[in-house]
C-alpha cells in the first residue's frame, strides 16, 4: 500500500482555543515556552487578544484579531494571551517536532534541569490522567520565569535569556537524534520530492500527474491539552482519500 502524502510541506496543523484561565499578572492565556527548530504560524479564526515574546532582539507584544497571520521563528519566547475568546489555526514547521519536545517551557532556573523539568511538565496526575489543574499549574510556573527573563531584559541583562536558551539546549539534547530523522522523512523528503518533478517537467515527463490524490481530515473529535490552550490536533495519518467526481 502506497503512504498518502503529508500535508503540503509537511507541516503540523491543529485548531487552538487559547485558555482562559486568569493569571497572576491579571491576564488570561498559555504557557510561555520557546521552539528551538521550528517556526511557528498562528492563523486568527476568531476572538481577540495578543501574543507576547521575547527573543534576541528584545520584547514584543503583537495584537491578534480575526483574519491576522502571525508567525515567528525558533528562540522566540512567546505566549498567546486571550482578550476574548481567541482562536486560532497553528501551522508548525517539521510536522510532529512540537509533539516530539521541541518545546521548551520558560520555567524558573531550578525547573530547567534534565532531573526536574520532567515533573514540572508533566499534565498526569497521580492516576495518569492528563489533568487541567497540572496545565495550570505548569502554565503559572512558566509565567513565573518568562516574567523573570522579561525584568532581566528590560534592565540590560541579556544573560538571563542567554542561560535559559543555553539550558533549553541542554534538555532537548538526547532527541535530536529523532528529530534528524523526522525533518528527513518529512520537510526535507517533501522538498526533494519537488524537486525531482521539477526536473522531471524539464524532461517532459509528467507521469507523477497521473498519481494525484485529494485527502480529508474530519475536525479531531479529541481534544487535549496544550501549552498556550485547548487542542485539535490534525494527524495525516488519519486523512481518508476521496475520488474526484468527473465534471
Amino acid at each position: 500500500m502506497t503512504a498518502l502524502p503529508d500535508f503540503p510541506g509537511a507541516v503540523g496543523l491543529s485548531q487552538l482555543e487559547v485558555y482562559p484561565w486568569p493569571t497572576a499578572d491579571d491576564e488570561h492565556g498559555g504557557s510561555p515556552h520557546m521552539h528551538l527548530v521550528c517556526s511557528e504560524c498562528y492563523v486568527v479564526v476568531s476572538g481577540h487578544g495578543r501574543l507576547e515574546t521575547l527573543n534576541y532582539k528584545g520584547h514584543t507584544t503583537t495584537e491578534l484579531h480575526p483574519g491576522d497571520t502571525v508567525w515567528f521563528t525558533p528562540g522566540t519566547i512567546h505566549r498567546a494571551i486571550n482578550d476574548e475568546d481567541l482562536r486560532v489555526i497553528v501551522v508548525m514547521q517539521n510536522s510532529g517536532l512540537p509533539e516530539a519536545g521541541d518545546a521548551v517551557m520558560t520555567f524558573p532556573p531550578e525547573y530547567l534541569s534534565p532531573d526536574t523539568y520532567p515533573d514540572a511538565a508533566s499534565l498526569l496526575d497521580a492516576d495518569g490522567t492528563p489533568d487541567p489543574e497540572r496545565a495550570q499549574a505548569r502554565r503559572d510556573l512558566a509565567i513565573e520565569g518568562f516574567k523573570e527573563l522579561t525584568h532581566q531584559w528590560r534592565r540590560g541583562n541579556r544573560s538571563a535569556y542567554e542561560d535559559f536558551c543555553a539550558a533549553a539546549v541542554r534538555l532537548v539534547q538526547p532527541r535530536l537524534d529523532a528529530w534528524e530523522k523526522t525533518v528527513d522523512d518529512g520537510a526535507l523528503a517533501a522538498a526533494q520530492a519537488a524537486l525531482r518533478q521539477i526536473d522531471s517537467l524539464r524532461n517532459g515527463d509528467f507521469n507523477h500527474l497521473y498519481k494525484a490524490t485529494v485527502s480529508r481530515i474530519a475536525q479531531p473529535p479529541r481534544q487535549t491539552l496544550g501549552m498556550c490552550g485547548f487542542l485539535r490536533a490534525y494527524d495525516p495519518a488519519r486523512r481518508a482519500g476521496t475520488a474526484a467526481e468527473p465534471q
